[in-house]
């Protein structure tokens, strides 16, 4: 009996019971350890009260928010790495000059502000990205005194094509985006990091319903053209003029009710084992054939 008595004796210190069992049955199993208690005072307090407040809107990357604050817009806290060197310096100095508070963080406290996303030092919490209407893009074009170019996206549904897609509309210069409310990517983070800044720049109209906007674009006197593997080949087609180029959602490609709306479709030769790009690449071809058309260099 004695030696049954030993043996289970040392299966309960093995196996973590006894005192420790007995507490976690009085607490209900939700014993709190030393680090868990840590983690919600203190410095992470802080820290989740920085959370609620970027609920607005967030972004990260050094281009992307120097670009913010170059161009003037609503920054409510700049966040950065401690100790940060280099182009860091040149952010935290505008950011004093604009009196925006900044908050210096541990790289594995800016992990968590960034949410996963390549922050490189720097985070901005931001108002809510600022949508535009289509006619603020075409009285962009006209008062540049252009033809107004336009890059319509029907159903992209990444940020991080829809960010390629701005910082290319911004190169290509574009007057401005128009994307969806439903069933497409917003203007988040994710694709103002991606845009590297441009996305200060771009003008983007956030629509309903893109038929519409594409008709109504065309009683405008703008011509619209859909990107499709069964268009004419864009080296063969005059995209000189006003023009709305529509750029169709990854796998699905531009809805068919949309094909129909437009004036005509546009394709891209393909010589490859593969039938189609990625639609931020193709995007980017296309508008670097209306730029070449029109003879700027």
């Amino acid at each position: 009996m004695r030696e049954k008595r030993n043996k289970a004796a040392g299966r309960e210190r093995s196996s973590g019971t006894g005192r420790k069992e007995a507490a976690e049955k009085r607490t209900g199993g939700s014993r709190m350890t030393r680090p868990e208690k840590m983690r919600v005072t203190g410095r992470e307090t802080d820290l989740r009260d920085d959370l609620q407040e970027i609920s607005a809107g967030l972004i990260v990357g050094r281009n992307p928010v120097a670009e913010a604050l170059r161009s003037g817009r609503t920054v409510e806290k700049i966040f950065l790495l401690r100790g940060g060197e280099g182009s860091l310096k040149k952010i935290e100095g505008e950011a004093r000059d604009r009196h925006i508070p900044i908050r210096y963080l541990e790289r594995r406290a800016l992990d968590r502000i960034a949410d996963g996303e390549n922050h490189q030092g720097v985070a901005a919490a931001v108002a809510g990205f600022e949508y535009c209407d289509v006619d603020d893009i075409l009285k962009k074009a006209e008062d540049q005194g252009e033809d107004p170019f336009l890059i319509l996206l029907d159903g992209i549904e990444d940020p991080h094509n829809l960010g390629a897609i701005i910082r290319t509309a911004d190169a290509a210069g574009a007057h401005g985006v128009v994307i969806t409310k439903h069933r497409s990517a917003g203007v988040t983070a994710a694709a103002e990091k991606t845009a590297a800044g441009a996305a200060a720049y771009v003008p983007v109209a956030r629509v309903t319903n893109i038929v519409q906007t594409t008709k109504y674009l065309q009683e405008r006197g703008i011509w619209t053209a859909a990107a499709d593997m069964d268009g004419t080949p864009y080296s063969r087609t005059d995209l000189k003029g006003p023009l709305a180029l529509v750029i169709g959602g990854e796998g699905r490609g531009v809805s068919r009710l949309e094909k129909e709306t437009c004036d005509f479709c546009i394709s891209i030769p393909m010589r490859g084992g593969v039938n189609s790009l990625n639609a931020s690449n193709a995007a980017a071809v296309l508008m670097y054939e209306v730029l070449r058309q029109r003879g700027i260099q």
